[in-house]
């Protein structure tokens, strides 16, 4: 018999501990305390340490015997993300890494907005992480130039619209710099020197950055946003956790996006007799139901949604214990990309889930028909539910599964899922507010067609009304979705470029949600009578996050 240590579970949960002391970004995000005064080494060499000690505990996890069903989970869970996680490293895709959401960049300014800031202690953590940008910052420019000398470089979009938000976090656009309006109001006199002269630093490090970008690294980067099928490939496993069939996702998305069109143009029929889908927006957009005025005010609308949501479905619809409660709906710091996130909770819960919502710098009003199922998405019974109740199992699962497990097309699938869900239960009963969940679910399948088709430079199907014939570009793309969608222009312009720098993880949300209401109905079919939907809910989030292959093997055994 295995001891404790050489264990599924023992090696899982050593290596989430291990991790986090060599990205302490991560443990932050995550959850894991201990960590708050410092930042990663994202050098090649702090690339190549943390690779290292995932394949070291791969093949701990490989040779160990899992004992029981829940070990075997466990082991398939570990060793599917793991490997991937080392196929690019190993491919250089995580030296070579820089997009307008999700990179080290984002990371290194996104990070303090998840510190606590309470005590005379948290205020130090801060002013010594802070101290700490200039030399993370340095480990990027190191990755990125020796990803450079290899061949490989973001494209040159990338590369400027990471310039530009390096700009707003340093000050230089028209706001106060990100770093000194978050110790502008610490009550901490004996820190305010440490506190000033650590947020200078970081202001001038993210400035230095914004040049090396254009400078050094634009001159590399190529012009061509298409990843091509090679690499869409190796980032689409990663996100959807299978080996997807491209073009039948690409199929599908055009019918999946067919189908909602025509629930569109039935709800807005409703809302105006004979208006079309963007007539009926502009109904709503006008009636003063759907107006907030003012961030604060949005803040509140958003908070007050939320706990709504978790209090009526408590109990009735899913079992929601009581950590799981407290969610804080906050307006993002700018300089981000326009959308709403969720952060999860700490591993003690003390620092709870959070939603961000990230607007327009200039933005005061809000229309809620159009926001509404975000809430949802993000909250309850979205993300929150999701991540959330995943981190309160550790009586039944490993802390990988706990904090490292999350795979787009497992955790994105289910929070689209959840804002169908919500019509499924009648919380979309207003025509304006379902109009709003129908926009999200269109906006969410052209990501399939439009992810798919730039990066593969597919050809545009007859039939669909869209320049038949041709393929696809970016500036199609962004056609698409803004004559095509009712989304906001900012949003789109936004979401275009997330795309060309993300590649494979927009055809998450569809795609996953596509298993998760499959497997419900396996579930109905196989069960009868007896199937009861809030126990199946119940059990499929006490499973913790994974990819779509276990997924659907999972879900297939619940009984």
């Amino acid at each position: 018999m295995a001891s404790s240590e050489q264990s599924v579970p023992g090696i899982c949960d050593r290596y989430v501990d291990d991790y986090a002391a060599v990205d302490p970004v991560a443990a932050t995000m995550l959850g894991v305390a201990g960590y708050d005064d410092r930042l990663t080494d994202y050098s090649p060499e702090g690339h190549a340490e943390r690779a290292e000690l995932g394949r070291r505990a791969l093949a701990a996890v490989t040779a160990a015997e899992p004992a029981g069903s829940g070990e075997r989970v466990a082991k398939a869970v570990f060793t599917e993300r793991t490997g991937l996680e080392l196929e690019i490293h190993d491919a250089g895709l995580d030296v070579a890494a820089l997009n307008v959401i999700e990179s080290p960049v984002q990371d290194l300014r996104m990070v303090f907005d998840l510190m606590p800031n309470e005590t005379a202690q948290d205020w130090a953590n801060i002013a010594a992480r802070m101290r700490a940008v200039p030399e993370a910052l340095a480990g990027v420019r190191a990755s990125l130039l020796a990803a450079a000398g290899a061949g490989r470089v973001s494209a040159l979009r990338q590369v400027g619209k990471v310039a530009e938000q390096c700009d707003t976090w340093a000050g230089l656009k028209d706001g106060p710099g990100f770093f000194r309006e978050l110790v502008s109001g610490a009550k901490v006199d004996s820190l305010r020197g440490e506190l000033d002269a650590g947020a200078r630093a970081a202001e001038e490090s993210f400035a230095e950055f914004a040049g090396f970008l254009r400078a050094e690294l634009a001159p590399k980067a190529p012009a061509k946003d298409a990843v091509g099928e090679d690499v869409y490939r190796l980032w689409s496993r990663y996100f959807i956790g299978a080996e997807l069939d491209l073009r039948e996702a690409y199929e599908w998305g055009w019918q999946e996006f067919a189908r909602i069109e025509a629930d569109m143009r039935e709800v807005a029929g409703r809302i105006r007799p004979g208006a079309s889908v963007a007539e009926a927006a502009q109904v709503l957009d006008a009636d003063p139901r759907y107006h907030v005025h003012g961030r604060p005010q949005f803040e509140a609308w958003m908070q007050e949604l939320s706990d709504d949501a978790l209090k009526s479905l408590r109990g009735k619809h899913f079992d929601i214990p009581d950590r799981l409660m407290a969610l804080e709906c906050r307006i993002a710091p700018p300089g981000g990309g326009v959308g709403a996130y969720y952060t999860g909770p700490s591993e003690d819960f003390r620092r709870p889930g959070r939603m961000w919502w990230s607007v327009p710098a200039d933005r005061e009003d809000f229309v809620t028909w159009r926001e509404l199922t975000v809430v949802y998405h993000e909250g309850v019974p979205g993300h929150h539910l999701q991540i959330a109740t995943a981190v309160n199992q550790a009586a039944t699962l490993t802390k990988y599964q706990r904090l490292m497990a999350f795979v787009s097309a497992h955790g994105e699938g289910w929070a689209l899922y959840a804002e169908r869900l919500m019509r499924e239960l009648g919380y979309l009963s207003d025509d304006g507010n379902l109009l709003g969940m129908l926009s999200d679910q269109l906006f969410r399948a052209a990501r399939v067609v439009v992810d798919l088709g730039m990066h593969l430079e597919l050809t545009i199907p007859a039939g669909t009304g869209f320049h038949e014939g041709e393929r696809w570009t970016p500036e199609l793309g962004l056609e698409f979705l803004l004559t095509r969608t009712i989304t906001d222009e900012a949003h789109v312009r936004d979401e275009i470029d997330r795309y060309l720098g993300w590649p494979g993880q927009a055809p998450a949300y569809k795609l996953g949600e596509r298993l998760w209401i499959a497997a419900r109905e396996d579930a109905r079919r196989r069960q009868g009578e007896a199937f009861d939907l809030r126990q199946f809910h119940t059990k499929a989030l006490r499973m913790g996050g994974m990819g779509l292959d276990t997924l659907r093997e999972q879900l297939a055994q619940l009984d």
